[in-house]
């Protein structure tokens, strides 16, 4: 088989992959989220392992403590939560109801100095037409809103399943996928993928520590500044972070906006802001460098183009495979660079060629 063929057959798998991805990503989101549990706690798991001499148990106890701190985190802020954002949603519908009743007024006076006809205008039916429709958009939202739970509800008993095995299995499904690379190029993917392994490991490890650190320090300091709503607020920027700047822009927009309809002063406003810039400042300078560092060779234009295209196409699922797709292609492209540096096309051929 020549270089074309073999090449239009990897491009063919990709795309076959790409699609199945794409066909089957509501069924697959439990699968890779356990991937990317295991991933993260699979460091902990061989330390464990070294000591326990079984990986199996090594794998039951950090699961089990892991389950264990998620759910008791679960149990302490739920409630908080779900009480601020029943408050938050309450706020948003005063607020809309008063942009409706100052707006209303305005817009008819505007009419009658404009002098535009009554049948131009806007009248009850028209209003009363996308009421009801509004409320069937509502309760079809509803509707999805309830199946939302079903599915949320088999992602949290499945994906512990998938991460269990995956997590117990890895050396296996390494050794496994080793023996069915090319022989001739088994140590060049091994080389590639290590490379990919180190900056996803230092990326995704650390940001993860980032967002927490991040969300504890948003949702202390926004409470202790009065905002109502800053524990919610807080844990909704930790989240964000993951997306880099965008994460915390969106964030300061909206606790701005919270703040501007809860204190209608300035100093208020001003110690908000001061925080998400002590934030940004801690974040960029601090802990970024420290937990995440330079090393990991994924630019944040990258990695926010990456997560914006992955949700786009996949969803949530698109999400949990940005950050991989992102250093993959990085560590693909950085070797392609290299390799065309080295090729007589750069260098060139004649005598007077650099």
């Amino acid at each position: 088989m020549t270089a074309g063929w073999r090449t239009l057959s990897w491009l063919g798998l990709l795309l076959v992959a790409i699609g199945l991805l794409w066909l089957l990503s509501p069924v697959l989101l439990p699968f890779f989220l356990g991937m990317a549990i295991a991933y993260v706690l699979d460091p902990a798991v061989v330390r464990l392992e070294k000591w326990s001499r079984n990986r199996t148990l090594a794998t039951l106890i950090i699961l089990l403590v892991f389950v264990v701190v998620v759910a008791g985190a679960m149990a302490l802020l739920v409630p908080v939560l779900e009480r601020q954002l029943v408050g938050l949603v309450q706020k948003l519908v005063e607020a809309s109801t008063e942009a409706y009743d100052w707006a209303v007024p305005y817009v008819q006076r505007q009419l009658r100095e404009a002098r535009v006809p009554t049948s131009a205008a806007p009248n009850a039916g028209d209003i009363a037409g996308k009421a009801v429709a509004w409320a069937g958009g509502a309760a079809a939202g509803l509707w999805s809103g309830g199946l939302a739970v079903f599915n949320v509800l088999s992602l949290l008993v499945i994906t512990p399943i998938i991460t269990f095995y995956i997590l117990r299995d890895w050396p296996r499904f390494v050794e496994r996928i080793d023996s069915w690379l090319p022989r001739d190029h088994a140590p060049l993917i091994r080389r590639l993928a290590h490379k990919v392994d180190l900056r996803l490991a230092g990326f995704v490890r650390g940001q993860a520590l980032v967002c927490l650190l991040m969300g504890l320090f948003y949702a202390i300091a926004l409470t202790a500044a009065g905002l109502s709503y800053g524990l919610l607020m807080g844990l909704l920027i930790g989240l964000l972070v993951f997306i880099p700047v965008l994460g915390a822009a969106i964030g300061a927009v909206i606790s701005l906006a919270i703040a501007a309809a809860q204190f209608h002063a300035w100093v208020p406003l001003a110690i908000i802001a001061a925080i998400f810039l002590v934030g940004q400042f801690i974040e960029a300078y601090v802990l970024s460098p420290k937990l995440v560092g330079e090393r990991i060779g994924l630019h944040p234009a990258w990695l926010l183009l990456a997560l914006l295209a992955g949700g786009a196409l996949f969803g949530f699922l698109g999400l949990l495979l940005a950050a991989p797709a992102a250093a993959t292609i990085g560590v693909l492209a950085h070797f392609a660079l290299e390799r065309y540096l080295d090729s007589p096309l750069y260098r060139g051929r004649g005598k007077g060629a650099a």
